[in-house]
């Protein structure tokens, strides 16, 4: 697959893709999980068909510890018994707010469901959490980027 744009050789883009990875990094002083916040990554790449976001946080999530097993099941995690409920509630919120064109939005049943498991600032950390991979995941998925040869930890914080 070949890129429509190398939009990081873009004057803009850098600056604008600075100010995306440094909200990031303010997630990483957050009380969220590491683990929660590679699988809303893993999932939401996987509903936005995002190449080059599942091949970072799949390989960044396996180098920090995370298992083949849980990482092969995260498309499927509803039928999968190696989620936590915290993580089955991040999950679905992850899934309803990637698919809010869908009509529905995000159900009362799925916030209830994550605020029963986190509290306000991992809250406010995860739902951040939603919203800064669908941005990258349209950048991505827009300018066709391909993915295969992302390193674990090339781009630190994305």
């Amino acid at each position: 697959m070949q890129a429509r744009i190398d939009y990081l050789k873009t004057a803009l883009a850098p600056k604008l893709v600075k100010h995306l990875v440094s909200a990031a990094k303010v997630l990483d002083g957050s009380e969220l999980p590491l683990a929660t916040r590679e699988l809303v990554n893993i999932r939401a790449s996987q509903i936005n068909g995002c190449s080059g976001c599942l091949d970072m946080h799949t390989k960044d999530a396996a180098h920090a510890g995370e298992t083949t097993t849980r990482l092969n099941l995260v498309a499927c995690w509803r039928e999968a018994t190696v989620f936590t409920e915290a993580e089955r509630a991040a999950l679905e919120l992850t899934e309803q707010g990637c698919r809010l064109a869908d009509g529905s939005g995000v159900t009362d049943e799925a916030w209830a469901a994550a605020a029963k498991h986190y509290d306000d600032e991992q809250l406010v950390a995860l739902v951040t959490q939603i919203a800064l991979i669908n941005a990258f995941n349209r950048l991505n998925v827009i300018t066709r980027q391909p993915a295969g040869d992302y390193t674990p930890g090339q781009f630190a914080a994305h």
